[in-house]
């Protein structure tokens, strides 16, 4: 990938945030941003919910139960967020790294599989449903929104989630469609760790010019963003 930017993203740990609060921060920052703004990384996990995006079946939503269901706006159908998953929130202008979707499409799957194959996993994208797979099992998903040259939402890496809920959903709207985490995997890390492992291929994938050698995060929360 070639380097398009000067200057790496501000990473932020969010911790364990709402679903809903964040999606309107990120619809926040995005309507805020300048052309001189920024790009933005958020790592974050979410309590239980499924989302469903913007044109997503609810067919597929088979038997919610008490998880609470939110329909968005970003690509794609049904899929289900809970602790011990690792939402990574890239909120880029797109323009100025002179990205196209399935540029950024590829580069969040390449950086996965990147993280992979350091721990001998050998995972691989698709072209007809995006995301990284194991063996034909969903590692990570993709859904994204890109409003005003910019992006946001962005990816769902399995880590150590309770795989359960995805058993009450067609997962990304496709029958029989398996799920697998990194704790299946033989991969025994926390979230956080994954984040911090995992950045330094985000930040290549991304081209970033001056991609830092080692994770660099500022812990805050929702009020804070919100407060900038």
């Amino acid at each position: 990938m070639s380097e398009r930017s000067n200057e790496s993203p501000l990473i932020r740990h969010l911790g364990l945030a709402p679903y809903e609060p964040t999606w309107r921060a990120m619809q926040k920052f995005t309507d805020e941003r300048q052309d001189a703004t920024r790009d933005e990384i958020w790592f974050v996990e979410h309590p239980p919910v499924f989302t469903l995006g913007l044109n997503a079946s609810r067919e597929h939503l088979l038997a919610p139960g008490d998880i609470p269901v939110v329909q968005i706006d970003r690509g794609g159908q049904v899929t289900y967020h809970g602790p011990g998953q690792l939402m990574i929130y890239p909120l880029l202008n797109l323009r100025r790294l002179k990205l196209g979707v399935r540029d950024l499409v590829v580069a969040l799957e390449n950086a996965v599989i990147d993280y992979a194959a350091n721990l001998r996993i050998a995972a691989s994208g698709s072209r007809s449903a995006p995301g990284v797979y194991v063996e034909g099992a969903k590692l990570a998903s993709i859904g994204l929104r890109i409003r005003r040259g910019a992006c946001y939402h962005g990816m769902a890496l399995n880590v150590s989630l309770d795989p359960r809920p995805f058993e009450r959903i067609n997962v990304c709207g496709f029958k029989d469609l398996r799920v697998t985490r990194l704790a299946d995997l033989g991969v025994r890390s926390s979230v956080e760790s994954v984040a911090r492992e995992l950045t330094p291929h985000l930040l290549r994938q991304l081209g970033y010019a001056q991609a830092p050698a080692r994770y660099s995060a500022i812990s805050t929360d929702l009020q804070a963003v919100n407060s900038r």
